[in-house]
């Protein structure tokens, strides 16, 4: 500006020498300049005038006719931009200015920034437009040193954009125009310099930018193959296809099979040029020292993406792949952490890989992960550290998402190899090795199960013998593992023995607990007691109980077996609140029967569904039920605070079921564990028990059968067999031989089982007051009695109790009445539905009538209530308690005793038979009575007791009927006194 004012002659007014220093004040930092620094500028431009030299005139376009004449004028453009760059150096080489001399490397990097563009412009043009050697040479030689200088300063953009271009250059074409490759782009010794310098320190820089490198040497190695022709044997092992067996891989693409032979001798000819090169430039790249870790996980990333591009093409090639296994096994000397982030990438990739359709391809994939395995576990494996469980993985997700049956078998040959050639080095890597075999085992190839199960096998008898604190840690993954070998239907056998090999492992368990309380000891979500229980025991009892849920009858069967069988056995070194999941375990064999129906099921699904259902209870549930109250009773003084009403619970769900066979079980192991345990039991146990048999009995009353109807009004059976009966309550099976509706047959099916588990909870509460077979014996003696005709029954005889008689000695007298409560209950509803003949004709008239078996059978329901009432109300009489309550007592077996004495003489003679024993009972506990207490129920009973002396009945009970006459002779002072010595005798 100041130029223009001094010396143009455009400007009339000049500017003076102060008006530029009061003009320049404030720039410096708001500060001014010296005034002496300001006037020595103001003379030299006013001496001497700023303006460019003249130069040469630019020549116009010219429409070019030959090429002599286009050179010509190009060397006189070129000599014109040659003159014009002298004069302004010339020009600025008189500038008085200060040369700074750089002292320091870093004074290249704001120096370059401010000219790397140029040097890109002027280095890419030239390799671009020209195809002189010596010109590409040099452009090449810069660009490799600029890429040098964008390496050590961290220049990003520079970087990429330097090696991008480079690379763009030097580029190979792509196939279809491969034949027009010129002769520049097979100069490649200097190609190769540019990356034997970009690979060495300034690689540890390139970052992203090595997935152009990579890609321009996957150029190179196919450029070499293309130029030499590789034959098919050699091709047969990188998973290339050829049509023929003298083919070349040439042929492979048609592009370059068409056209002169000439060109393609001159094809093959440049490419051979290339092979030396290829290798050279490999390995300096894999010789590289790469030390930083961050650049190494690019480098390796690039080599993975082009990996994956190699191989998706038409015509797969696995160079990089190749060579992607041999830098993994160079690195391993790598720190962990280090290695860790690069397996990252690699892992990945052999997921990738591992799965590829090419079956080629990915056995090679698994095969150098087998090599790169054995490898790093031979080095061993720090404390704390889990590197083999990451290497190993990718064996895990082939065998996962690979369904070739030949990739499958070969994962599992590779794992056995590991586990017999390196055991001892293994530690983190057992969770994969069982997570590959967890996966075979549920295959349905024989030989990948077989060979898995063998070496499963292996391990759980002899290397955790050896080696249990190493294995330890996947020990919860090994017992999941024989699981899924014990569901495998395929193969029975197989099943069978992983259920032995799981027992095994309860061996191990119970004879080394401190490896377990010892191990992962930073882990202080579980305490160091409970250690043994969480990655012991409980991963064991789990599995069988899966395995109970899952298989066929035979197999969970057989699991439902070991699984009692260790909990019998060891169960003594369980702690108190362990049992709590225990049987939280063992009740989830009886979840699978309590899952509803599906509305959407058709008939036939729901019929299979049933019958499976059917099976289930009558198996596998009353299996477990016996098991679980032996358990109980082994253990009852630790189990019976904690489960007791969980047991009763559980009890209660089995006997309300539609299964005779369960109601039935449920009843009969209710029964084991009061009979068992009643001793034991405090008076508060008591109390729940007796209420737990209330309400079964409430809850299996079959109430509905007092108010049943048909749909259908007019729905008669009539029949012309004269011997048929209407049905009774509590016959076992009552069969349907109507058409009529399905859901009418199950309710009715359902109610029948109701009245089984009545009869079965009378004979329960029988068995447990007076203990089993007293009853029995009770009646037996008192027939001998009878037939042996007693020479004298006059004098009282009070009951003695005997000593195998049951639980009543350990019952108070309220828990005394709720049993005879529910007993009351159970013969008043029989009564009561037995009575009502037009109930019964209806429901027989419905279609369901008495099996044979039943009708023949010698003992009526009506008799076995009454009887255990009786029996139950004789014994309370016998005990010494409160007036009030002894008052009580005697009411309620009088109206019990001409309950039952109107009902025998309501019955037709065909039935009175099976009241023999009843009418024994009765007249012989009344004989052992006082006189006082005789003549309050002899005046109750005596006009019954006449009706019955006109039936057709027995000797045995003639003869006590008439004992019981004699003494009312006696006890009434009906007898004379000078006869009364003779009735006694007599």
């Amino acid at each position: 500006m100041l130029t223009t004012d001094l010396h143009s002659a455009q400007v009339k007014v000049k500017m003076t020498k102060e008006q530029y220093i009061k003009m320049n004040r404030g720039i410096n930092d708001s500060k001014d300049l010296p005034p002496e620094y300001l006037s020595n500028i103001y003379d030299q431009i006013a001496g001497n005038e700023i303006k460019m030299k003249n130069t040469a005139t630019k020549l116009g376009k010219q429409a070019v006719t030959n090429e002599k004449k286009r050179k010509s004028m190009f060397n006189l453009e070129m000599e014109g931009i040659a003159t014009a760059a002298k004069s302004l150096m010339e020009a600025a080489s008189h500038v008085d200015a200060t040369f700074t001399l750089a002292s320091a490397v870093e004074h290249v990097r704001p120096m370059f920034k401010m000219a790397w563009t140029p040097f890109l412009a002027a280095f890419s043009v030239g390799l671009q437009d020209c195809d002189d050697a010596e010109v590409a040479s040099l452009c090449l030689d810069g660009l490799r040193c600029a890429i040098r200088i964008t390496c050590i300063f961290h220049m990003t953009v520079q970087k990429v954009t330097m090696v991008t271009c480079t690379l763009r250059d030097t580029e190979l074409p792509p196939p279809p125009i491969f034949a027009d490759i010129k002769s520049k782009h097979f100069h490649l010794t200097k190609r190769s310099a540019v990356f034997t310098e970009v690979s060495q320190a300034p690689g540890n820089y390139l970052g992203k930018s090595w997935l152009e490198i990579l890609k321009c040497i996957s150029q190179l190695e196919l450029a070499q193959l293309i130029g030499t022709g590789v034959k098919p044997q050699y091709i047969k092992d990188t998973g290339l296809k050829l049509p023929h067996e003298n083919s070349t891989f040439l042929d492979s693409f048609p592009e370059f099979t068409r056209g002169s032979r000439r060109k393609r001798m001159d094809i093959e000819a440049k490419a051979k040029v290339s092979m030396l090169v290829v290798v050279v430039v490999v390995k300096r790249v894999q010789a590289s020292s790469l030390r930083n870790g961050y650049t190494m996980v690019h480098f390796v990333k690039g080599f993975c993406k082009v990996s994956l591009e190699e191989l998706s093409a038409q015509t797969p090639r696995m160079f990089s792949l190749q060579k992607i296994v041999e830098i993994s096994y160079y690195n391993m000397g790598r720190i962990r952490l280090q290695w860790s982030r690069i397996w990252e990438v690699l892992g990945e990739h052999f997921n990738k890989v591992g799965c590829n359709p090419n079956e080629d391809i990915a056995v090679f994939a698994v095969d150098s992960l087998k090599q790169l395995s054995l490898k790093l576990i031979e080095k061993g494996e720090f404390a704390n550290f889990r590197f083999q469980k990451e290497f190993l993985r990718p064996f895990e997700h082939i065998m996962k998402k690979n369904r070739s049956p030949v990739i499958k078998d070969m994962v599992v040959r590779c794992i056995t190899q590991m586990v017999n050639a390196q055991a001892k080095n293994i530690k983190s890597g057992w969770k994969n090795i069982f997570s590959v075999f967890h996966l075979a085992a549920s295959d349905h190839d024989e030989n990948i199960v077989e060979m898995a199960f063998e070496t499963t096998k292996e391990i759980i008898c002899q290397i955790y013998q050896k080696h249990f604190v190493t294995v330890i840690d996947s020990f919860q993954d090994s017992v999941k593992c024989l699981s899924e070998f014990a569901c495998n239907a395929g193969f029975p056998d197989t099943s069978m023995e992983a259920i032995s090999l799981i027992r095994d492992c309860a061996k191990y368990v119970d004879e080394k607990p401190e490896a377990f309380r010892e191990h992962n000891l930073e882990d202080v979500s579980v305490c160091a007691d409970d250690r043994v229980w969480v990655r012991g025991w409980f991963p064991i009892l789990f599995e069988l109980s899966c395995i109970i849920t899952r298989c066929k009858l035979d197999v969970r069967t057989r699991a439902l077996t070991v699984l009692f069988e260790v909990v019998k056995t060891y169960g003594g070194t369980y702690s108190p609140h362990w049992w709590k999941d225990l049987f939280q375990i063992i009740f989830r064999i009886f979840d699978n029967m309590k899952l509803p129906e599906q509305q959407t099921e058709n008939v036939v699904e729901l019929s299979e569904r049933q019958a499976e259902k059917n099976e289930w209870m009558t198996t596998t549930c009353n299996h477990a039920l016996y098991a679980i109250v032996d358990v109980f009773s082994q253990y009852f003084e630790v189990l019976s605070p904690m489960l007791l009403q969980d047991l009763y619970t559980q009890l209660h769900w089995c006997v309300q079921q539609d299964n005779e066979q369960l109601a039935r079980s449920g009843t009969n192991c209710l029964e084991n564990l009061v009979i068992s345990n009643g001793s034991k039991l405090s008076p508060d146990t008591w109390d729940k028990t007796c209420q737990c048999l209330l309400n079964i009995f409430n809850s299996t009353l079959p109430q509905p059968l007092l108010t049943w109807q048909p749909i259908n009004s007019d729905h008669q059976r009539p029949t012309n067999n004269p011997h048929h009966h209407p049905p009774t309550l509590h016959d076992n099976t009552i069969q349907s031989i109507s058409s009529g509706g399905h859901n009418d047959g199950r309710a009715f099916a359902g109610l029948l089982i109701k009245c089984v588990v009545q009869l079965e909870l009378i004979q329960c509460i029988d068995n447990i007051v007076f203990f089993p077979a007293t009853s029995k014996k009770e009646d037996q003696e008192n027939l001998a009695i009878a037939k042996a005709g007693a020479s004298d029954l006059s004098v009282p005889v009070l009951a003695q109790p005997r000593e195998d008689q049951g639980m009543y000695r350990h019952l108070s007298s309220p828990q005394l009445f709720i049993l005879l409560d529910c007993l009351m209950k159970s013969h008043d509803f029989a009564k009561s539905f037995n009575s009502n003949h037009e109930q019964r004709n209806l429901l027989w008239k419905a279609g369901y009538q008495l099996s044979q078996q039943n009708r023949s059978r010698k003992r009526a329901p009506e008799h076995m209530g009454c009887d255990t009432v009786m029996r139950y109300l004789f014994l309370i009489m016998s005990q010494s308690m409160p007036v009030l309550i002894w008052l009580l007592v005697q009411e309620r077996l009088i109206l019990i005793c001409r309950s039952g004495l109107e009902y025998f003489l309501s019955l037709p003679e065909s039935h009175r038979e099976a009241w023999t024993s009843l009418i024994l009972l009765f007249l012989t506990n009344i004989h052992k009575m006082s006189d006082v207490q005789f003549c309050a129920h002899a005046s109750n009973y005596y006009p019954f007791l006449c009706e019955i002396m006109c039936f057709n009945l027995k000797p045995e009970l003639r003869a006590v009927l008439r004992r019981f006459f004699l003494r009312i002779g006696l006890v009434f002072n009906i007898t004379h006194p000078s006869i009364r010595h003779t009735s006694t005798s007599s």
